[in-house]
């Protein structure tokens, strides 16, 4: 392949997005899904295809836009990571209903494990669910030539289509030839008769704005495309058989279990004489397929990532061995090791015979599988570290901290963080306990934390409600100005839009305003007095009778997206001969930077680490630490 390139697994589908002819693709980042988008970009580009991307607010409205595109004819995908799905659920089931005229693929990406993720959650049993048709490709390539076919799925039978990756697939690389294919067919309906333009949109609310008594009819017709999607299902050539017609045991495998499991039967030397199938559509799941495999082999081993979607689907479980008996672990990723373990078990309970997997293998599985332990803690010279730092010395110990989703929720290791439930549930759960603490009489402070990103995504709601019940609570919303752990996308309060150009910037300051907030501060980041004196008046504020809640805004940029510190902000710091060896700069300040020297107690500061961010001049009461110049003296 003259244009083969190694493409991560999230950039084969970006590739396959623009390959196929998506024409609107809408997503908000989260890891595993948040490479998918800026391929698009990339791809669009270099391959000179007018494909429209956006990072929306939140999956709800990226969800929203892309179904809109769909209905006006053109193809469309909106990208989303599992949890995300939550979000975007509301719109997604009922499109369900309504179906669509162009192909419309929703990609979203779970996380077995989980690796970066609150759930485990499997979003084939959502399709199950939702009654939308579910793709489980096993590889990068396949994810990208599994676009094609969720397209051609979703404009046959129009309805929304989810292509469904796993971490591994999301991030795994394969060789991927980065070419348009043929011309796709354009979305074409007939011609109005009186010659005029036709709408973009036909006149239908039967089915566009459909009334409950519609909706039923629109059901009726769902189920029935569904049975007719699993027949065609049944004989896809996605589909993979191996291995003789009958066997003791035979394994139903899907998505990334399935590699896995592959090269381990290669592996064991069991591959030619153990049947195996691969089901590339858990949902509708192509029955007649699985019947037929199933009634050829004594027992059956279902393998699959998170849950039992396709062994829950199977009518006749009596010696179906998964998830659901415990022969598969009921939790956590199907990794080389777990399933390693699972077939050896497997094999051996059926006697069938085997070799015993090469040495190294077991020895590079035992050093994966048990890695050293690092805690994890925000980047040297975070303004959020300054923030959550100054916050714990600001209220007393009986604070209850709510915290949300970010790379702040790493404020739990600085003692700044009690709660984290879900994007935007730091301010909801700060009302929260406020009621519970007023129906006491107790005036235990509530500070809630939350990022810029998050606050634009699903924070809003939230503060518009306390203001409306008046409930008492300091917010601080930490803005670094990206969407910091999901690789520094750029959110609506920057202006920057996907392709890089600029669009308008949203105030979050004025939203805060409009929220009907009386106090709202806004103040540096790295200010620990600064922060802490605010902190108190805010709190002052929300016990005054004629108070409410108050909202302090921490602004400073992530270094990371920003390639470090300016050099207007640089401070070289060195410790000098009053550290005692407290050890509170390490263990209450917690900058990967600072060390402990044990030999002599005290601390030492990492030059490969340090920024010269200087935030540590603010915390050390015997002031340890002191500014120096480029070339090392004192200032």
């Amino acid at each position: 392949m003259a244009n083969c390139r190694l493409l991560m697994g999230n950039e084969a589908i970006g590739l396959g997005l623009v390959q196929f002819g998506c024409r609107v693709a809408a997503a908000y980042p989260g890891t595993p899904s948040s490479e998918v988008l800026p391929a698009v970009v990339r791809f669009a580009r270099q391959l000179q295809q007018p494909t429209y991307s956006e990072w929306s607010v939140n999956e709800r409205v990226a969800a929203e836009t892309a179904i809109a595109a769909a209905w006006a004819g053109r193809r469309a995908a909106c990208i989303m990571k599992q949890v995300g799905l939550n979000v975007a659920s509301d719109p997604v089931m009922s499109a369900a209903y309504t179906g669509v005229r162009a192909g419309l693929v929703l990609v979203v990406a779970d996380d077995p494990g989980p690796h970066s993720s609150q759930t485990e959650q499997d979003t084939r049993l959502f399709g199950l669910f939702a009654k939308i048709p579910v793709l489980d490709p096993s590889s990068p390539e396949e994810a990208r030539r599994m676009v094609g076919t969720a397209f051609e799925i979703s404009e046959r039978h129009q309805l929304p289509v989810i292509l469904r990756l796993t971490t591994r697939i999301a991030h795994g690389r394969e060789g991927v030839e980065v070419v348009l294919p043929e011309p796709v067919p354009r979305f074409e309906e007939a011609e109005p008769e009186d010659g005029k333009q036709q709408r973009v949109l036909p006149r239908d609310p039967g089915r566009w704005a459909a009334t409950p008594r519609h909706r039923y009819s629109l059901h009726v017709q769902l189920v029935e495309k569904l049975r007719t999607i699993a027949e065609e299902a049944a004989a896809s050539s996605d589909n993979l058989r191996s291995g003789p017609e009958c066997a003791p045991l035979g394994i139903i495998a899907a998505g990334h279990a399935f590699a896995v499991t592959s090269d381990l039967l290669r592996l064991l030397g069991c591959s030619e004489s153990l049947p195996m199938l691969r089901v590339a559509m858990p949902h509708p799941l192509p029955l007649a397929l699985v019947q037929d495999f199933q009634a050829r082999c004594e027992r059956l081993l279902v393998l699959e990532d998170c849950d039992a979607t396709i062994e829950l689907q199977l009518p006749d479980r009596r010696r179906v061995h998964g998830r659901l008996d415990g022969t598969v672990p009921a939790a956590g990723e199907l990794d080389p090791e777990a399933l390693l373990a699972v077939l050896l078990a497997a094999l051996e309970r059926a006697d069938l015979p085997h070799e015993r997997p090469p040495q190294p293998l077991q020895a590079l599985m035992e050093q994966v599988s048990s890695p050293p332990v690092k805690p994890p803690t925000l980047c040297p010279g975070c303004g959020h570290r300054t923030t959550f730092y100054a916050l714990r010395r600001a209220f007393p110990k009986n604070t209850i901290f709510t915290g949300d989703i970010g790379c702040y929720t790493l404020g739990i290791s600085l003692r700044a963080v009690d709660t984290v439930l879900a994007m935007g549930a730091a301010v909801g759960m700060a009302s929260g306990f406020y009621r519970v603490l007023a129906q006491e009489g107790r005036q235990d402070p509530v500070v809630g934390t939350i990022g810029d990103s998050t606050f634009l995504h699903a924070g809003i709601p939230g503060l518009l409600n306390a203001v409306y019940v008046d409930s008492r609570f300091v917010l601080v919303i930490l803005d670094n100005g990206t969407t910091a752990m999901t690789g520094g996308q750029p959110t609506p309060a920057t202006g920057i839009r996907a392709d890089g150009t600029m669009g308008k910037q949203v105030s979050i300051r004025a939203l805060v305003d409009a929220c009907g907030v009386q106090f709202v501060r806004e103040i540096d980041a790295r200010d620990v007095r600064g922060i802490r004196a605010v902190a108190r008046q805010a709190l002052e504020y929300t016990r005054q009778p004629d108070g409410g809640p108050a909202v302090i805004i921490a602004r400073y940029p992530c270094l990371v997206a920003n390639r470090g510190l300016p050099p207007e902000d640089r401070q070289r710091v060195e410790v000098n001969e009053r550290c005692n060896g407290c050890e509170l700069c390490v263990t209450d300040f917690q900058c990967p930077a600072l060390s402990m020297d044990e030999r002599q107690e005290v601390v030492l500061i990492d030059r490969m680490l340090c920024v010269d961010c200087g935030a540590c001049l603010q915390v050390c009461a015997r002031k340890a630490f002191v500014p120096v110049d480029p070339e090392g003296g004192a200032k």
